[in-house]
């Protein structure tokens, strides 16, 4: 029996509440070739340095499908995984590279993060998000035993993100469903073989596929009728650099509905367990709530929602740590490793809610930083500062709690928490 890599140790469903052990040994090659001929990038300088590379390319499509097929030693995969069923809508930011990137990108941008057309956007939806935060904490009076996940973590950035984009909330539960049947069919690790995630990614391509569809029949709504909201500026949109094609539209959309909460609801209810978890962090933020600022870019830095990305692939042979990633290959950017990288952090799995020089990955950098940090940075600030505030006495129930399938986007399915009742 072949000995798994660190990688793919990591990657194991039963190291997801604590990959980190895996992180430290894979870190000691800080560029590793697996076997199935990807290239695992998992130190902070490394990473840095690719993500302002212009030989690494973010467009799937220029990774040479048969790249890992014809690793040595690499178990012949499925064709077309999960993650290719979504890019193969039609690209999106997160999937292009220069110039369409940049193009999309400054079409988006006044619409979502604000300027220059809208400089407060963000800042403006601040009343609200205290609204809905207050609600669902006052949701909570008479209850002993609240979800973090369920009842706090989740609703707030989903109604956020449904009223940024002008998505119906009552269309909720829907994509809901989509989003959770995709995530659980995702796999890049050594159990993607078993029949379970087979069938799994059966279901996933299928709810990509309606996804998709719902997606694009709301803009088509939006078309007909303009309402409020994101997508109906941009299906309406009449600037100097013309329309977005109908594909590219509703591939962002979907980009958008997903990963403006998908990320918020993990980071939440990380920030949360993190913090029962570290009683003296907890008691200091309640004395001290400015640290809110300093202390969300700490709890990012330690738990990252997005522990790695997987679109990237090298255009030109890459020389780096010693290694040559040749052209072709499909690279993985290790975030939630370079994130606890004691040659870039001091004490990197110590807890510091006042940690100076905190320029974590925990949105990337580059030209793909993440698009929704600002409305994200807002949403946990106000919704962990307001839970410490007003939960007394708030008890882990279970450690480590259930988590959810997914590798990228780690974050668990529950966090049960005890509490004594919640203060005005």
């Amino acid at each position: 029996m072949v000995e798994e890599t660190p990688w793919q140790q990591a990657l194991r469903y039963a190291n997801r509440a604590n990959p980190y052990p895996f992180y430290e040994e894979l870190r000691k090659t800080p560029v590793a070739r697996q076997p199935d001929g990807t290239y695992v990038v998992s130190t902070y300088r490394e990473i840095v340095t690719l993500l302002h590379d212009p030989r690494v390319s973010s467009d799937p499509r220029k990774c040479p499908a048969p790249a890992a097929a014809q690793a040595e030693g690499a178990v012949e995969a499925e064709a077309e995984p999960i993650s290719e069923a979504v890019v193969s809508l039609e690209p999106n930011i997160i999937t292009q590279d220069p110039p369409e990137h940049d193009r999309d990108r400054r079409m988006m941008t006044p619409h979502f993060v604000g300027p220059p057309r809208s400089p407060h956007l963000i800042s403006d939806l601040e009343p609200e998000i205290r609204r809905i935060v207050a609600g669902l904490l006052d949701d909570m009076r008479g209850k002993t035993r609240i979800d973090a996940v369920d009842d706090f973590a989740y609703p707030l950035p989903v109604t956020v993100i449904c009223k940024v984009l002008g998505v119906p909330l009552e269309d909720e539960s829907r994509f809901h469903r989509w989003i959770e049947t995709a995530l659980d069919a995702l796999d890049f690790g050594p159990e993607a073989a078993s029949e379970e995630m087979q069938n799994r990614l059966a279901g996933g391509r299928r709810a990509v596929a309606e996804f998709g569809q719902f997606a694009a029949d709301l803009l088509d709504r939006y078309a007909r009728q303009p309402g409020p909201g994101m997508l109906s500026a941009m299906v309406n949109e009449d600037g100097p650099e013309g329309h977005m094609s109908k594909g590219v539209l509703a591939s962002n959309a979907l980009l958008l509905i997903f990963a403006g909460h998908e990320t918020t609801v993990n980071l939440i209810a990380h920030s949360v367990l993190t913090l029962l978890r570290h009683p003296d962090a907890l008691e200091k933020l309640r004395r001290r709530p400015e640290l809110i600022v300093p202390g969300v870019e700490e709890l990012l830095r330690f738990e990252s929602s997005v522990q790695f990305w997987h679109t990237r692939s090298a255009v030109e042979d890459i020389d780096i740590a010693g290694t040559t990633i040749p052209k072709g290959a499909p690279i993985f950017l290790a975030y939630g490793s370079a994130n606890r990288d004691p040659e870039r952090f001091t004490d990197p799995d110590e807890l510091d809610l006042e940690r100076r020089d905190n320029q974590h990955l925990g949105f990337s950098q580059g030209i793909h930083f993440c698009f929704g940090a600002p409305l994200a940075r807002l949403e946990v600030q106000i919704a962990v500062g307001e839970f410490v505030r007003r939960v007394r006495n708030p008890r882990l129930v279970e450690d480590p709690p259930p988590y959810r399938h997914n590798q990228i986007f780690r974050g668990p399915r529950h966090v049960l928490v005890d509490i004594d009742g919640i203060r005005d």
